[in-house]
């Protein structure tokens, strides 16, 4: 067991600093295309916009499960799809844990934390090879949450983290931003972690409505939502010309 929670903690670790240094890598470009999406999206639907060179943005709804969960997943995917996990999740880590790209009643998060975690930033992979090799790369981290302890699977491991945190250097940018939702809030207390969202909620605008059962649940619904997506494209991408497309300097 002790095994098995220290590569679950290394996993962590590491990806988390892939985040940082995608962040700060030297190798950015100076000038990129701004590209702003906008939509909304009700529960249990999905939204989508192609931003070019056959890669779409999508807003996938949330499997609710056995625990009832409710809201959206980001995802950057190939136009006919390219299986799991998409040029977002592997862009954006941690993984397997509480992370940006998920706007939901997920790991403890009732439905007013997470529209109080606003603006969320994430990256994102533009070549399809890179995410080929990503998704590679990414079975082999997560076999390792089995944990054999053999130092050859240890060595591949290490191995595969070091490429990831290589690849996600030279991922593209993004924020999204809820403009306005509305929800049935959760009758639990706040996680000690999401503390600091519930108190930001009030700063998101929103609405509350009745739960879709009429009974409250802990962690409560989102029904409803509007935002705003930007995106910072390379400078050579091929952006359709009905998003705008605007040159500026790179975000981080």
């Amino acid at each position: 067991m002790g095994m098995k929670r220290n590569i679950r903690q290394l996993l962590i670790v590491v990806m988390a600093l892939a985040s940082v240094l995608c962040q700060s890598s030297p190798g950015k470009p100076a000038s990129c295309q701004k590209v702003v999406l906008s939509g909304e999206v009700n529960a249990g639907q999905e939204w989508k916009a192609a931003i070019g060179q056959g890669w779409v943005f999508r807003v996938l709804p949330i499997q609710p499960g056995p625990a009832g969960y409710s809201g959206w997943d980001l995802v950057v995917d190939r136009e006919q799809g390219a299986g799991f996990p998409d040029a977002l999740l592997v862009a954006t880590p941690p993984y397997n844990s509480i992370n940006e790209r998920e706007i939901g009643t997920t790991f403890g998060l009732r439905a007013q934390d997470a529209i109080g975690w606003n603006p969320r930033s994430f990256h994102f992979l533009a070549d399809p090879n890179a995410l080929r090799e990503s998704q590679r790369l990414f079975q082999i981290l997560g076999a390792a949450k089995l944990g054999t302890g053999s130092s050859v699977v240890s060595a591949e491991v290490s191995k595969a983290m070091q490429r990831q945190l290589k690849i996600n250097q030279g991922a593209a940018a993004g924020q999204f931003r809820i403009l306005d939702t509305r929800l049935a809030p959760g009758n639990s207390d706040a996680a000690g972690y999401a503390e600091n969202w519930a108190l930001a909620s009030q700063r998101t605008p929103h609405t509350i409505e009745p739960a879709t059962a009429a009974k409250p649940t802990p962690l409560g619904e989102l029904h409803w939502m509007r935002f705003s997506i930007t995106v910072w494209l390379p400078d050579e991408w091929k952006t359709p010309k009905a998003l705008k497309p605007a040159r500026v300097a790179c975000s981080e």
